[in-house]
């Protein structure tokens, strides 16, 4: 077994006006008021999706399309912490626990920083570790491509796993 496990997840949806006056996304399990919402399958929490992803992929253990895919009726609004907690199980199940992750958000808005350390507490609380494992920033792509325009939000996100034997 390897000691360590490195694993890189990318998620992107598109913003839409569903016709209602009160929008917001989800971002880690966080409501954020803002004039859009998110266009997915499930709650479109591009923050959750981009870790699982990368969960996953330091195990080599697909995607979570493959896991929860679109075209199951029982993933619609499927609440992304659910998933994320399942993911992670999956990852204890494999013998190892999360050294650490690093998420980026690249949004023009909303601006994230007044809900950095509840997403981070969130995530921290789905993967039973403590928040200073957690690291979640946001960038802006300075006007430019589809986040420029304000058409989506995209995450990007880096996992180190441990093996549980490491040290022993």
């Amino acid at each position: 077994m390897l000691m360590i496990k490195i694993g890189q997840g990318v998620d992107v949806h598109a913003f839409h006006n569903n016709g209602q006056q009160q929008q917001y996304v989800v971002l880690a399990g966080v409501p954020i008021e803002h004039t859009h919402s998110l266009l997915a399958h499930s709650d479109g929490d591009v923050v959750l999706h981009a870790l699982a992803d990368a969960l996953l992929g330091a195990l080599a253990l697909g995607d979570i399309g493959q896991h929860f895919p679109d075209t199951d009726a029982a993933n619609a609004g499927l609440d992304s912490r659910v998933l994320l907690r399942y993911v992670y199980g999956k990852v204890l199940a494999a013998g190892y626990t999360l050294g650490n992750a690093d998420i980026t958000v690249m949004c023009e808005r909303p601006k994230l920083a007044p809900h950095n350390l509840a997403m981070r507490v969130n995530i921290a609380s789905d993967l039973q570790t403590d928040v200073s494992s957690i690291s979640v920033k946001a960038t802006t792509s300075e006007k430019l491509g589809f986040t420029g325009r304000q058409e989506g939000i995209m995450a990007n996100a880096v996992v180190l796993l441990v093996a549980n034997t490491f040290g022993v």
